[in-house]
This record gives structure tokens, sequence and C-alpha cells, in this order.
């Protein structure tokens, strides 16, 4: 392997609103979602917002997702997380896209 080929991959990924089960207090909509592309760029559509509970609840989720898992391995076949908060539960799924080749010396 030469330098500039890359010596990991991570996917990006898209985290969607997958359906709210109680009561919207946070003024999300089912469809609203947040990609992560590369090692750490965290995108949201212009106009849009996301809940800063909802997103809290996500990023543990994040570095796991990102990385090809064994087929055995929980993550790899669990996709959603929910909000924190009891009330409006509103439920995420996180979905995996492009797989990109990076180089890990680029990063810190």
């Amino acid at each position: 392997m030469t330098p500039g080929d890359g010596d990991m991959e991570l996917y990006d990924l898209d985290v969607v609103v997958d359906r709210i089960e109680g009561r919207s207090v946070c003024g999300m909509a089912v469809g609203d979602h947040f990609t992560v592309t590369g090692s750490n760029e965290l995108r949201i559509p212009d106009g849009k917002h996301f809940c800063l509970y909802a997103l809290s609840a996500a990023l543990p989720l994040i570095p796991a997702k990102q990385r090809p898992l064994p087929p055995c391995d929980w993550l790899e076949r669990d996709s959603e997380v929910a909000c924190p908060d009891p009330e409006e539960r509103l439920v995420m799924r996180v979905e995996r896209r492009a797989l990109r080749r990076m180089d890990s010396s680029e990063l810190t």
C-alpha cells in the first residue's frame, strides 16, 4: 500500500428519525436526519434542526457504525436508538451509506 491509498475504511452515515411513538415536543418529524461523513463531519440539511438530546443519544453509536464489523456483532445487526425523552419516544435509525478509504495518518 502506498501513501494516499488509504489504510482504513469508514462508512458515511445517515441518522434518520424513523418514528415518534409519543408526543413530539422538540419540533422534529419522521424523516428528519443528520449525516456523518469522513471521520468527523456532521451535516444537518439547511433550514432544519436536530434535537440536542436526540443527537446525544445517537453519538455514542457513530464510531462503531462507521466501521465494518463482523456479522455476529450485535452492532452490525442493530441500527435503532431512542431519544432519552420518555414522553416523546423518538426512535432513530442509523443507515450506512458510502464506504470511504481514508489515511489514518491524516487523522488525529
